[in-house]
């Protein structure tokens, strides 16, 4: 048999439900390439579903997890892009069939294209990201795939929001020199109106190697997010 190579954070509590996360990534897999990624480079850059042997012993292992710590929701969020696991069809409807709730963080690229748009739309929650907000700054810091833009990355986000029946989640980190001027804030609003999320959380590099080049401090983020949030 081979051995499990999905990896758990230990269960926590968020807004009174049991969370259970887990990555179901042996390696990081994405389709970008981030330069303040707290995994690292992107050695498997790619936007294609891949295969990796032991899922059927690491849905197990997801098994036993599940009846011991009895979640109420399962947080599938991986090294690089979850999606790109050519299971993830497979562990979304194991989870489902054991009763608990799914929640998929995606980077939110590959949630415009039908294949993944599919499987995404079974969770019943969706998280998707941004980081930058020009063109320049998508390539520089985030260094996607070849013929990836901005542009589109956000016209995905808000082409499968049209069409999610779940809670979609937008995700924004306020990166400092890039994303947290008066000019990004506006640029954020209209964004957020574009996809029109369920729910917004708004975050800052919080990782230590790239907290001084790139964090903003908790005033700037309260202040900000005060802004976006209209609170």
């Amino acid at each position: 048999m081979n051995a499990s190579y999905f990896s758990y954070k230990d269960i926590y509590i968020e807004e009174k439900k049991k969370v259970l996360e887990v990555n179901i990534l042996p390696e990081k897999f994405c389709n970008f390439d981030c330069v303040f990624c707290p995994i690292g480079r992107s050695q498997n850059k790619t936007d294609v579903h891949k295969s990796f042997n032991g899922t059927d012993s690491s849905l197990i292992e997801l098994e036993s997890k599940i009846n011991i710590l009895n979640p109420d929701l399962v947080f599938i969020n991986s090294k690089g892009e979850a999606l790109l696991n050519d299971r993830i069809d497979d562990i979304i409807d194991f989870i489902k069939t054991k009763g608990k709730s799914v929640r998929l963080f995606s980077n939110g690229y590959l949630l415009g294209k039908d294949k993944y748009m599919s499987i995404a739309n079974k969770c019943d929650e969706v998280v998707g990201e941004i980081k930058v907000l020009s063109e320049e700054d998508f390539q520089k810091l985030q260094r996607p795939i070849e013929g990836y833009t901005l542009a589109e990355y956000i016209s995905n986000m808000a082409t499968f929001r049209r069409q999610y029946s779940g809670e979609f989640i937008f995700e924004i980190t306020v990166i400092k020199g890039y994303s947290d001027d008066l000019g990004s804030i506006e640029k954020l609003k209209n964004i957020i109106r574009k996809i029109s999320p369920d729910k917004i959380i708004v975050a800052k590099i919080s990782d230590k190697r790239f907290e001084r080049k790139f964090g903003i401090t908790d005033e700037k983020l309260e202040e900000i997010s005060k802004t976006l949030l209209g609170t």
